[in-house]
């Protein structure tokens, strides 16, 4: 799965820095999370679609740990951060062992499946 990102030599060595330290530590923060915990959910406060989807891994069952990053009106830099490392475009995300899944209708369509347990 190729996915555009603008090779390093494209960038000016003045602002590789800058690009490689932006939020470095939000993105840590949920790789670390990553390596201790089975299931990981990224979200932000007043997402309706963040709080169902951690609502259908409960009925589901299934233990997660969650991580929250601002609201609508807040933080979105730290959000943007993580876009831009996982290339997914909206919250939630969600991981099973370390793996990306995708947000809420992946999730519903995985445990439809049965493929999430």
């Amino acid at each position: 799965m190729p996915r555009h990102i603008l090779d390093e030599s494209k960038i000016h060595p003045a602002i590789q820095h800058l690009i490689a330290s932006h939020h470095r530590d939000t993105v840590e923060e949920v790789q670390t999370a990553l390596s201790q915990h089975h299931v990981v959910v990224v979200g932000m406060r007043q997402n309706p679609v963040c709080s169902a989807t951690r609502k259908r891994l409960h009925q589901a069952k299934i233990e997660h740990h969650y991580l929250e990053y601002g609201s609508y009106f807040s933080d979105w830099r730290k959000r943007n951060a993580l876009k831009l490392w996982t290339g997914w475009p909206t919250f939630p995300m969600v991981f099973a062992d370390g793996v990306l899944l995708g947000g809420d209708s992946d999730v519903k369509a995985l445990l439809t499946s049965g493929q999430l347990v």
